[in-house]
């Protein structure tokens, strides 16, 4: 459909340049710009550029493009007029528009040349709309996901190439969208950067004149076009008869699955204790790569006939997808069962299609809501599920999501009841036999009626069950926060120049709510402020301080430590709890007033509605807070088990206290959970320490319960696999030296490398280190990622995956919460022992609540503790037997501690001890 752009050519600009502030001296060093025809690249253009200053190093990492390369060269004054000439009569384009014109611009100006006018597009903003499911929409992960061939990324010429094909896929990709989409799009289309909405918009008119008609894979409702929604399952085959002998499963995985004796095995095992009556729990400990999660799956499958569930909990969102959309599929295949299976996750993953067209109607949203909005719009036409991580967002804290997450309730006689995501997504578990969810949400939700009478379970990745379930139940009143938001309604209600008093002066029964709600709510703040005070008054309590980088206070108590029998805290809360419910009904009061007054609810009125429906909902999770503390506080069994934590946000003002609650001990949920379940099998990788079970029995509050243990063998030979070195010459890991050396091997020792992982435990360390190293000439091939200063955690990890080079400096989760399934690993360091800092206050409360039972806590919890994290770091490298790597330990206290040895016999294969200088040659592999 050329046709469309037939009398447009695009010319796509792409700009190196010496840094991004061009009113500071940073000049053009490369212009490139491909000119499109027709919708075809018909001619491109390369000019080096010399700026008369130096090339930063971190530019000539990025680029490939040195000093050396622009000395000869002709500078801007030379090139401007053939780059006016080019742009003549174009309409501009580029990968951030709002970067590339504005700094040309300001060189044309700078040489006596007339500011660009043309019409300017931006491709980040058209790529995400077009392509709403995509990870990344950095220009090079762009190129390389949609199969853009260009040589040399972050040169102006490729990249200019590059994006001027990826417009091209974008107007196609646009193009096939059904009308109503498009009308859509090109309504919202306006708040986009410059004139991008023309392409839309154009595309919309244009086809919108052809009459196309629906093609039968799409509904419309409204003015949303959804794929139709086929609620039947396909058959895979009929039921079957586990395959008692090793004949049976050679003939069953013949051309499909290799038979490894170490995985026939560990099926063998777990398909005894399911059928053994007297057995209602099993221990499995089975290194990576023996193809663990296959045989789990396998050795429950075949029980699955009589109407009972297998219900699989994993610790992430990727271990669920791995499981959903490789295990299965594959277990299916072999096997040719006829099962079923479901993820089940929270309704607030999946959108609310209610919810989602009402926002597109509140007038205009901010830039990132709008083209938010627009991807989801595209992405409908495309998702037969409605679950919002299939968007690949790295976080979900935009505003728009409170309006459009699912509530979870049964949408009855709503629009898009028919085809809300939600109850078809129960729909779908109700029939499936087997469910996938992650651990946090099975903690919450174990007595849903959705797992069916008597299920079994599988807890994988056990080891961070107990911890994860803690989580889950850990939870904070935010009393700084609740005065905030009574501050603004009081506003709202009372003080804006919009405010409720201001416009219904003469209406009486609002007046006359607002005369009873003004001193309630500065009851309320008044004892917020009370209990403020007496939790600061409990400040030399504590059984422990820490003073945070920002400033903030953090004491950890034990429960009795705060909260003693005669608590004026325990005195006050039910008063609280009794005014904040009367606020919140009151403040509904006034609102539902306010609905009546129809005639009058212009948009200012809409938008104060609004704003004060927002608030009401704050206050019920306020609430809802003050009645979960209440419950804690009343029972003194809880207020054993349990930890506090101040967070002063000014040491010096007992009014800006907070408090946080956690669990320290999970065994009362954890047998809770289990007598919910038949058979549970817990799995891991690392589930021993010091080659027995004990401490994850004590960790899952498995004592009483009847185990099976099993330890199974790795399906090929390790040794050929790993190598492990440990260096013996590294200075004092507290040391200033102790850093820069990690550095100078990072920078001096990895050119034959290409994803590298460096595990560290603190998170001002991963900075130094990752400052030291970031513009090194030695490392310009690699994109270098640290937690805490690359984005979040999941945007890190993202990142790494798609990167052909990559670094990773990062601390907790990254030893063992983040999986990288796409990519191989090349080498881990371990910069230091995974001990946990003393300093966290879990961790203090967990170690001091041990002391009190009189427990060696270094042998009972921080070495354990710190060995099966030790083992997870080491296991991102051999993930299956495809995998080989180095895992480099620099902490020096492996050899010269008492538990050094327990660290080093965690190791599956024999560890080398290396100077400094023999590692260099390790890592080059010379």
């Amino acid at each position: 459909m050329a046709k469309i752009f037939a009398k447009d050519i695009f010319a796509v600009v792409d700009l190196e340049t010496t840094g991004t502030q061009r009113e500071n001296g940073h000049h053009i060093i490369q212009f490139g710009c491909a000119i499109i025809k027709n919708l075809k690249v018909v001619k491109t253009y390369s000019f080096m550029i010399n700026p008369h200053r130096e090339i930063p190093q971190s530019v000539v990492n990025l680029t490939g493009i040195s000093n050396g390369d622009v000395q000869k060269q002709k500078d801007f004054d030379f090139y401007a007029p053939k780059i006016v000439k080019i742009l003549q009569n174009t309409v501009f384009v580029a990968h951030n528009v709002d970067f590339d014109l504005p700094f040309l611009n300001y060189e044309l100006t700078q040489h006596g040349y007339d500011a660009l006018t043309n019409k300017a597009i931006d491709t980040v903003e058209l790529a995400k709309i077009a392509f709403p499911t995509l990870p990344s929409y950095k220009l090079s992960d762009l190129t390389a996901q949609l199969e853009i061939k260009h040589l040399n990324p972050h040169k102006a010429d490729s990249d200019a190439y590059g994006t001027a094909i990826l417009l091209i896929k974008i107007i196609k990709q646009l193009e096939t969208l059904p009308q109503a989409t498009l009308n859509t799009l090109s309504s919202l289309a306006h708040g986009l950067i410059r004139d991008t909405s023309w392409v839309i918009t154009t595309i919309a008119d244009s086809l919108r004149q052809e009459k196309r008609p629906l093609p039968a894979e799409y509904m419309q409702i409204r003015n949303i076009i959804l794929q139709k929604q086929n609620e039947r399952f396909d058959s895979h085959g009929e039921n079957g008869t586990f395959p008692q002998n090793d004949n049976d499963k050679r003939k069953l995985f013949k051309g499909k699955l290799h038979f490894r004796r170490a995985q026939v095995d560990l099926i063998n095992h777990l398909h005894q204790f399911i059928n053994n009556p007297e057995k209602n729990a099993m221990l499995v400990e089975a290194p990576n790569g023996t193809g663990k999660t296959f045989s789990y799956i396998f050795a429950y499958a075949y029980q699955l006939y009589s109407g009972r569930k297998l219900v699989i909990a994993t610790p992430t969102k990727v271990l669920q997808e791995q499981v959903m959309e490789r295990e299965i599929p594959q277990l299916l295949n072999v096997t040719k069962l006829d099962l079923k299976a479901e993820v089940v996750k929270s309704s607030s993953r999946y959108l609310d299609l209610d919810g989602f067209v009402q926002t597109i109607f509140q007038g205009t949203p901010n830039k990132s809501t709008l083209i938010l909005q627009m991807q989801i719009l595209v992405w409908l036409t495309k998702t037969k599920t409605g679950d919002l991580d299939e968007l690949n967002l790295t976080n979900y804290n935009a505003p728009l999501f409170a309006q459009i997450q699912h509530p979870g309730d049964a949408r009855v006689g709503s629009r898009f009841a028919e085809v809300d995501f939600w109850n078809l997504a129960r729909r779908k578990q109700e029939e499936a036999d087997i469910l996938v969810t992650n651990h946090a949400y099975l903690a919450n939700h174990y007595m849903d009626t959705i797992w069916g009478q008597n299920p079994y379970l599988v807890i994988d990745e056990a080891h961070r069950f107990a911890d994860n379930v803690i989580s889950s139940r850990n939870d904070s009143m935010r009393f700084e926060s609740l005065w905030g938001v009574l501050s603004h309604l009081r506003n709202l209600l009372y003080y804006s120049n919009d405010s409720v008093e201001s416009q219904f002066n003469d209406n009486v029964q609002i007046n006359f709510l607002l005369t009873k709600l003004d001193p309630m709510i500065l009851e309320l703040i008044n004892l917020i402020n009370e209990l403020q005070k007496q939790l600061y008054a409990q400040h030399d309590n504590a059984i422990n301080k820490v003073n945070l980088p920002n400033g903030t206070l953090e004491l950890s108590f034990q429960g009795k430590g705060l909260f003693n029998q005669d608590s004026r805290f325990k005195q006050i809360l039910p008063k609280f709890q009794q005014k904040l419910e009367e606020v919140r009904e009151l403040t509904n009061q006034t609102l539902f007033e306010l609905y009546h007054e129809q005639e009058r609810m212009l948009a200012n009125v809409e938008a104060l509605v609004g704003d004060i429906t927002e608030q009401i909902d704050r206050l019920d999770y306020y609430s809802e807070k003050g009645y979960q503390l209440a419950d804690l506080l009343s029972d003194q069994k809880n207020l054993a088990q349990d930890g506090f934590i101040l967070m002063i946000t000014n040491p010096e003002d007992p009014l800006s206290t907070n408090l946080d609650w956690l669990m320290l001990d999970a065994s009362d949920v954890l047998n809770q959970i289990y007598s919910r379940f038949d058979h549970i099998a817990f799995v891991s990788a690392t589930l021993t320490s010091d080659h027995n079970f004990d401490y994850a029995i004590s960790q899952l509050a498995l004592g009483k319960m009847n185990l099976v243990k099993y330890i199974g063998k790795s399906t090929f030979n390790m040794k050929k696999h790993l190598e492990a070195f440990a260096v013996i010459n590294m200075p004092n890991p507290d040391s200033e030296d102790y850093q820069k050396d990690i550095a100078q091997i990072m920078v001096n020792d990895l050119a034959d490398k290409n994803h590298v992982l460096v595990l560290m435990t603190n998170l001002d360390k991963i900075h130094d280190v990752f400052t030291e190293i970031l513009n090194a000439p030695e490392l310009k091939d690699f994109e270098i990622l640290a937690q805490g200063m690359s984005g979040s955690n999941n945007r890190i990890a993202k990142r790494f995956v798609i990167a052909k080079k990559a670094i990773i400096i990062g601390a907790d989760s990254f030893w063992e919460g983040i999986d990288f399934h796409d990519c191989g690993i090349d080498t881990v360091f371990a910069a230091r022992l995974p001990f946990e800092s003393p300093d966290q206050p879990e961790v203090r409360l967990r170690q001091k609540k041990l002391e009190d039972q009189g427990a060696n806590v270094f042998e009972k919890d921080s070495l354990p503790r710190a060995i099966i994290r030790f083992r997870q770091g080491m296991g991102r490298l051999i993930r299956g037997e495809h995998d080989h790597g180095q895992f480099v330990i620099l902490d020096p206290r492996i050899w010269t501690k008492n538990y050094g040895d327990a660290f080093l016999q965690s190791i599956p294969v024999k560890v080398e001890k290396v100077t400094l200088k023999e590692l260099k040659k390790k890592l080059r592999n010379k």
